[in-house]
């Protein structure tokens, strides 16, 4: 018998042969074996297997079970092979590292490969002797071992060459219960004639900037203490959690490229929040529970909605007008606050939410202050004069767009476009579009999506547009501009919609007071007496 450092060459019996359980290659294309089967009856077997010695004139396939089984259907009686002794370790090695270097073998393949290597008792490797041994950065294998903890619908998905390598390494970033609504993010249904003709696979850059916008959840802006490893103890601390993509360099290199450091577990981010909110009110029972959620509350809910309080902001006024503006007052009745329903779940606030309070709350105020009353209707109206502008000139921007591109290339600027939308900006396209109204329960950003692959051409090419003006709109201070500068890009009179929106608000205005007066009650003449 050889020595691990020595080997023998000899042809054996196809019979003597036997596969390892252990091959990292578990699936064999059938039509690549019977071409390989072909060129083996005419050429023969040109690279001997790779054997060891499993008992008496018996051997294992450390490499080249392909070859054996092409070799069996060509009829062959005989290979030739090179005889090693080898330990497990050494098998498993030299079979992951001749499966790396063929072309042919699935990545998940090779990732069940390296899992075994890695799953050995004797040696113990790490991923930095793995990634020398096998001549791949450290990140290429941290990735690579996360495709055999892929969910079964992805990795059947991956298997049949569905999705492709790029998607699968980005899915196995995610949590199992993340990864199948990710992995509907990775296609987009096209439609022919107003049904559904088939699914396209979209690039790997769109499921990426999906996951950044919907999956990863930004820690600096966590409301709970990120050290706090006893808030949720099965989750532990995040500053050491491996799903932290600012923990696990190696794992997240390129999702953390251009995203700060962030959660990749929503769920347990969810849990945390909810601990925290539990766990501050418990300490702070006097604390304000308010909503920033809108529509009607739950009946059994006990945070104040959000058209009963007034949020006192910290910062300085940024005009001279807005010092008179109540959010930037303080008054007896301020209080902390917590936020215990809504997107903003668990952030504090400093409110007002006292209904009696003069400064902070419109109908008691408009009562004792007159003037205070006015510039509020003064306010409310430019604003509403400057939103249907605005909404004006978008529309009449969307409606210059030319139809140069091709369906294909404007649905997906329209879907990428929109897919960066809050859900006041998607609501905004919604109803632009004509768009059916979501219904309670229903998401706008979905309704969106599924109106998109139906619309025609030129459609698509206005929502572009307009979902790019309105993803450059960062705040008030620069909507403006921006719509001034798309209007000048395609020949929009600005003016002239601006003086036509004021007209038109001025005729409703003029309208309700007209209204106003004919409803108003007359005063009753005084009846004359019989004697006058």
């Amino acid at each position: 018998m050889t020595t691990a450092t020595q080997s023998e060459y000899r042809n054996l019996p196809v019979i003597s042969l036997t596969e390892s359980p252990a091959n990292p290659r578990q699936v064999f294309d059938e039509p690549s074996l019977n071409e390989l089967a072909e060129s083996i009856r005419a050429q023969g077997i040109l690279s001997p297997l790779v054997v060891r010695p499993k008992g008496q004139h018996t051997y294992e396939i450390v490499a080249g079970a392909r070859r054996y089984r092409a070799a069996q259907m060509a009829g062959l009686e005989y290979v030739p092979v090179r005889i090693a002794e080898l330990s497990d370790a050494q098998a498993v090695e030299v079979s992951i590292v001749e499966n790396l270097q063929r072309r042919d073998v699935h990545p998940l393949a090779e990732a069940q490969g390296i899992r075994a290597l890695l799953n050995l008792e004797e040696p113990k490797y790490s991923i930095e002797q793995i990634s020398a041994k096998l001549g791949k950065k450290p990140a290429y294998i941290a990735a690579h071992l996360k495709l055999t903890e892929l969910a079964p619908a992805v990795a059947e998905a991956f298997a049949k060459d569905e999705i492709g390598v790029g998607h699968a390494l980005l899915l196995a970033k995610l949590q199992p219960h993340e990864q199948q609504e990710a992995l509907a993010a990775c296609w987009q249904e096209s439609y022919a004639n107003g049904s559904k003709s088939k699914s396209i696979l979209l690039p790997v850059r769109h499921l990426q900037q999906w996951i950044e916008h919907n999956i990863l959840l930004e820690l600096a802006a966590a409301p709970f203490p990120k050290d706090d490893a006893q808030l949720v103890p099965e989750a532990g601390s995040c500053l050491e959690c491996p799903k932290r993509t600012g923990h696990n360099t190696l794992l997240f290199a390129d999702i953390g490229a251009n995203q700060p450091d962030s959660c990749s577990d929503p769920k347990c981010y969810q849990a945390k929040v909810e601990a925290f909110v539990k766990q501050t009110v418990a300490a702070k029972p006097k604390l304000v529970q308010i909503s920033t959620a809108y529509g009607k509350p739950s009946d059994d809910s006990v945070a104040v909605p959000r058209n009963k309080y007034v949020v006192i902001r910290q910062d300085a006024p940024q005009k001279k007008e807005q010092r008179d503006w109540p959010e930037y007052k303080t008054c007896k009745y301020t209080a902390e606050a917590i936020v215990t329903e809504g997107s903003e779940k668990g952030e504090m606030r400093k409110v007002c939410a006292n209904p009696e309070c003069p400064i902070h709350h419109s109908r008691k105020r408009m009562q004792t202050d007159a003037a205070f009353k006015a510039e509020q209707e003064k306010r409310r109206r430019e604003e509403a004069i400057a939103q249907a502008t605005g909404l004006r000139v978008l529309k009449a921007v969307g409606e210059a767009v030319p139809v140069r591109l091709m369906k294909r290339d404007l649905l997906f600027l329209a879907v990428r476009l929109t897919s960066m939308l809050d859900e006041r900006k998607v609501a905004i396209l919604i109803r632009q579009h004509g768009v059916a109204k979501p219904k309670k329960s229903e998401q706008p950003a979905k309704l969106l999506a599924e109106f998109l692959p139906k619309a025609e051409e030129s459609k698509l090419g206005r929502i572009a547009v307009e979902a790019a003006i309105l993803l450059s709109m960062r705040g008030p201070q620069d909507t403006e501009r921006i719509l001034r500068e798309a209007a000048q890009c395609y020949k929009v009179d600005v003016d002239t919609i601006t003086a036509k929106v004021k007209q038109e608000f001025a005729a409703k205005e003029k309208g309700k007071a007209a209204k106003k007066a004919t409803a108003k009650p007359q005063p009753k003449a005084v009846k004359k007496s019989a004697a006058a």
